[in-house]
């Protein structure tokens, strides 16, 4: 694998015993995986983790958010995991950069609170979910999958954590809240299908259970979620959520 500067390839070896075989990955060929943390001993930990197992693969990894744009031309991940706070250029601004290039990979943010403005505006920017730095390997190992997936990985209830620390830290003007009123006005121009899948993307739903939910198909619902996000002109269904909880739906 050719070197890039600033940006390493992970050394091979085995993985960590503790987390789980490839019992629930949905794709054929392995889920590779950039690492972008400025603790060695961090990127260090996750590349064990994640390096015994057959469906995911540590492609390279990233000591700054400024090195991503070369890390990703590299190695074509599909899902980079993020650190947020780095020296340089943060894991806010390398998220935002990344999802607005065309067919971004997923990004899932790594972090030691759940619940922090910076959090919030990550997923805004269009990350589909987050980690707590202590999460167990068994967790980062099925978020990995999940939004390799399409899902999201994110509950209601972190979202509204979420939503409710920032609120409160940072209260807006007295009167209408502008971000509740978009976020109306955008729902009210779905059909009523389309707002029943976003509502029940709110609710934190997989598409399994959307399906059993609204009485569709899977690939139906996923075709729903193809069209919202089209419609809303967002990125992944996590931001769709967002604006679910904007709107006080759920």
């Amino acid at each position: 694998m050719a070197a890039v500067a600033g940006v390493t390839a992970p050394p091979s070896g085995p993985g960590s015993p503790d987390v789980p075989s490839a019992d629930d990955a949905g794709p054929t060929e392995p889920v590779r995986v950039l690492i972008v943390d400025d603790d060695a001993l961090v990127r260090a930990g996750l590349s064990m983790i994640l390096g015994g197992l057959p469906d995911l693969r540590v492609v390279g990894e990233a000591a700054d958010g400024g090195e991503v744009p070369a890390a990703v031309a590299a190695y074509a991940p599909d899902v980079v995991l993020m650190d947020i706070r780095m020296p340089r250029v943060d894991g806010l601004a390398a998220t935002e950069a990344l999802r607005g290039q065309p067919n971004p990979p997923e990004v899932l943010v790594l972090t030691t609170f759940d619940a922090d403005e910076q959090v919030l505006r990550a997923l805004r920017a269009g990350a589909a979910g987050f980690l707590l730095k202590d999460t167990p390997p068994v967790d980062i190992v099925h978020a990995i999958r999940r939004v390799a997936g399409g899902e999201a990985m994110l509950s209601p209830s972190v979202t509204r954590t979420l939503i409710n620390h920032v609120t409160a830290a940072n209260p807006g003007p007295p009167g209408p809240d502008p971000r509740r009123e978009r976020a109306l006005r955008l729902l009210a121009a779905l059909s009523e299908r389309e707002r029943q899948v976003a509502i029940a993307l709110g609710r934190g739903y997989t598409n399994a259970e959307i399906a059993g939910e609204l009485f569709m198909s899977v690939a139906t619902v996923k075709a729903y979620v193809s069209r919202l996000l089209t419609r809303l002109d967002l990125n992944n269904r996590v931001q769709v959520a967002l604006l679910v909880h904007d709107a006080d739906l759920v």
